[in-house]
C-alpha cells in the first residue's frame, strides 16, 4: 500500500506506507512552505503510523472524512477512483475546509479502541459458538432445554459439560471442544474487560458521572473520539457521532431525517446510554415524555435524547481533559 500526496500547486509524490516511506514523506513535506496543513484519510488505522510521526514532528495533521473526499472527487469530472485523484481531492478539501477535525490522538486512545474492538470480536465469536453448541446439544440430547437454561453462565456450562460427558461419539467430542473454547473465550473476555478498566484509569470522572456510562462505554467513547479538542464544538461532535438530525424541509413543511452517517461505534455507544437512561434515569424518562407530548414518535424522541447526550458527553470529555491530563 502506498501513500500518495498532492499539493494544490501541482507538486506531488508517492511514498510507501512503511517507516522509511513515512520519513521520506516527512522530509518532502518539511520542504514545503509554512504554514502547512496535512490531511489524511484513516489517521486512526492505515495512516496511524504516519500520523504519529507527523504529530511528533509538530505538523498540523487533520482527519479528512471519506465522504468529503468522495464528494470532492466527483467534482473533478473524472470517472473512477485512483490514488492521484484521491490525493488531489484530499488536498482540495484541506485547503478549503478550515474546521476539519484533528487527527486521532494519543496511544491511550488507540489502546482503548483496540481493546474494545478485541473484546467485541471475542463476544461475537462467543455468540457463534454458543449457537453452534446449542444445535449440537439439541441433536445429541433432544429436549435438553427443559433442564438447562441458555449457555450464558458458568453453572449452565458446567451442566452442559456433564451432559455431554455422558454421551459417546464424535459429535459429543466436537461439542466438548466447542464448550472448552467457549469457556476459554469467556475467561479471556473477562481479562480484556479488566485490562480496559486499567487502561482507562481514573481520569474520566466527569464522563463516568453521566448516567449509563460505565467503564466499557467510557472506553469506547474515549477510544473513538481521541482528543475531544479536535472537534470545534459540541454540534461538530454530534455530527461526527451521527446523531445530528439532517434538515429535510420543503416549502412550509419543516422536518428532519435520520442521520445515517458519522462514526457508527460512537452512535451505538450513545444509543446504549440512551436506552439505559430511559430505563432507570428519571430525567431522561421525563425528557422522552415531553418529546412524546410534542407529537414525536418513540424513535424520534430517542434521537432527540441521543443528540442531547452527545452534548453532555462532549462537555464531560473536555472537562476531564482539563483536569486529568488523560488525553495529553
Amino acid at each position: 500500500m502506498r501513500h500518495r500526496r498532492a499539493w494544490p500547486g501541482g507538486l506531488g509524490g508517492s511514498f510507501e506506507n512503511n517507516p522509511q516511506g513515512h520519513r521520506q514523506f516527512l522530509h518532502w513535506a518539511q520542504a514545503l512552505p509554512a504554514p502547512r496543513r496535512i490531511g489524511l484519510e484513516g489517521s486512526a488505522n492505515f495512516g496511524s503510523g504516519l500520523t504519529h510521526l507527523l504529530t511528533e514532528a509538530g505538523e498540523q495533521v487533520y482527519e479528512v472524512p471519506a465522504i468529503l473526499t468522495h464528494r470532492e472527487r466527483r467534482h473533478t469530472g473524472r470517472p473512477g477512483k485512483c490514488d492521484p485523484a484521491d490525493a488531489l481531492a484530499i488536498a482540495r478539501v484541506v485547503a478549503r475546509e478550515e474546521r476539519l477535525p484533528g487527527a486521532m490522538g494519543t496511544a491511550v486512545h488507540r489502546d482503548l479502541r483496540l481493546l474494545c474492538d478485541y473484546r467485541e470480536q471475542l463476544l461475537d465469536e462467543q455468540t457463534r459458538l454458543r449457537n453452534r453448541l446449542c444445535a449440537d446439544l439439541q441433536a445429541l440430547l433432544p429436549g435438553y432445554r427443559d433442564g438447562l437454561g441458555p449457555l450464558d453462565s458458568a453453572s449452565h456450562l458446567r451442566t452442559a459439560r456433564r451432559l455431554l460427558t455422558a454421551c459417546d461419539g464424535v459429535a459429543a467430542e466436537v461439542a466438548l471442544l466447542r464448550l472448552a473454547r467457549l469457556e476459554a473465550i469467556a475467561l479471556e473476555a473477562r481479562c480484556v474487560r479488566r485490562r480496559i478498566a486499567g487502561a482507562l484509569g481514573t481520569g474520566h470522572t466527569e464522563l463516568s458521572s453521566i448516567a449509563g456510562v460505565g467503564p466499557l462505554i467510557a472506553a469506547r467513547l474515549l477510544g473513538e473520539t481521541g482528543d475531544p479538542r479536535r472537534f470545534r464544538s459540541a454540534p461538530a461532535f454530534a455530527m461526527a457521532c451521527g446523531v445530528a438530525p439532517i434538515p429535510a424541509s420543503s416549502g412550509e413543511t419543516r422536518r428532519y431525517r435520520l442521520n445515517r452517517g458519522g462514526n457508527r461505534r460512537l452512535n451505538r455507544a450513545l444509543h446504549i446510554v440512551a436506552l439505559t437512561q430511559v430505563r432507570c434515569h428519571p430525567p431522561a424518562r421525563a425528557f422522552i415524555e415531553r418529546k412524546r407530548q410534542e407529537g414525536k414518535s418513540w424513535w424520534e424522541a430517542m434521537r432527540c435524547l441521543k443528540r442531547h447526550l452527545a452534548d453532555a458527553v462532549y462537555r464531560a470529555m473536555l472537562r476531564d481533559h482539563a483536569t486529568s491530563g488523560l488525553t495529553t
